[in-house]
């Protein structure tokens, strides 16, 4: 059995969670018999008690006790991770749009899922050991985009920055651009919609829908849109800028309260969202672009170009991707 030790909380851990900590630096100890470490006191933080959930700083110091098998310690035990693939590896690199210290921006394709689940074999979470480039650990996410929604999305490539932008999404230090394409034209052609929005099981699987407020489980939602360009009454190039970040929040906006399904949105937009023609049925909604605190200091911005399904819907709308006008400036004078 080991003795205790003192762990000081490097630059890199600070922000992070006990519990993710002591997965990071001592993967084989269960989170069981964390827990039950926890409980009794022996894991400190600059000699106090702390829970799994409580955040570290840089400069404290963990308390390590000893932990043995005889402490009915069991190893946290995961298959090894398959070795991974060169061409994902080139795949993944091709998609990013900066790098630094810190953090990571790609520009995420339409049709990728970011997480996998059921009947999801291929998605960004596994390709991200393709992206650790100079550093020992893969980036980690920190947002999420829906699986046929293009563009910007970002990684940590640090505890730390992990937690600076999970703070930074959280407070609403961002500012983040969607374009879309809808079925007919907003009116009026600019605004902001409110909804209070929860979710629902539904045939295809769980869908969100407007609900009253106080209603047990929902969430207020915000978005200021503003429309660019239109293509006669039948089509619309639509702006948005959302404020809170819920779970297809745009696109139950663009039905519900636009009554303008974003194309290829069979999902909230039914066959309404598909104008068939020349017109690709994939879904037309891209994050164009992200400005966000950095967590070294200053700001990040990066914007992302369109997906090839919709560049060739803007080509055939004589439609200028080059410049939207950026519509929102008037919110921020």
């Amino acid at each position: 059995m080991s003795g205790v030790s003192h762990v000081d909380v490097s630059k890199d851990d600070d922000g992070l969670r006990v519990d993710r900590w002591f997965k990071r630096h001592y993967p084989d100890l269960a989170h069981s018999k964390l827990e039950k470490l926890l409980r009794k006191g022996q894991v400190r933080v600059d000699g106090g008690r702390v829970k799994a959930n409580t955040r570290i700083e840089t400069g404290q110091t963990i308390r390590v006790p000893p932990f043995g098998n005889e402490d009915g310690f069991v190893p946290n035990k995961k298959p090894p991770r398959p070795s991974f693939d060169k061409k994902e590896a080139a795949f993944v690199q091709s998609l990013v749009l900066h790098r630094d210290a810190s953090i990571i921006a790609i520009n995420k394709p339409s049709g990728l899922a970011v997480q996998g689940g059921t009947g999801t074999e291929r998605h960004l979470d596994g390709m991200l050991e393709g992206l650790k480039f100079d550093l020992p650990e893969r980036p980690r996410l920190v947002h999420r985009l829906d699986r046929d929604t293009s563009g910007v999305l970002l990684l940590a490539r640090t505890p730390r920055a992990a937690s600076q932008l999970a703070k930074a999404f959280k407070e609403r230090d961002t500012r983040k651009i969607y374009w879309a394409l809808t079925v007919r034209v907003p009116r009026p052609e600019r605004g902001t919609i409110r909804m209070t929005l929860a979710k629902q099981p539904g045939r295809s699987g769980e869908r969100m829908v407007p609900v009253p407020d106080g209603t047990p489980g929902a969430q207020m939602s915000e978005t200021h849109f503003a429309t660019v360009a239109r293509a006669g009454q039948k089509l619309a190039w639509v702006s948005f800028m959302p404020v809170t970040g819920r779970t297809h929040q745009l696109r139950v906006h663009a039905v519900e309260a636009l009554q303008c399904p974003i194309v290829g949105d069979g999902k909230y937009g039914g066959a309404d969202a598909h104008p068939g023609g020349e017109i690709s049925s994939a879904l037309h909604l891209h994050a164009r672009s992200m400005d966000i605190a950095h967590p070294d200091g200053g700001r990040l911005s990066v914007e992302a170009s369109l997906p090839d399904h919709m560049v060739r819907t803007w080509k055939l709308l004589a439609l200028d991707q080059e410049d939207d006008g950026d519509p929102f400036l008037e919110l921020e004078t």
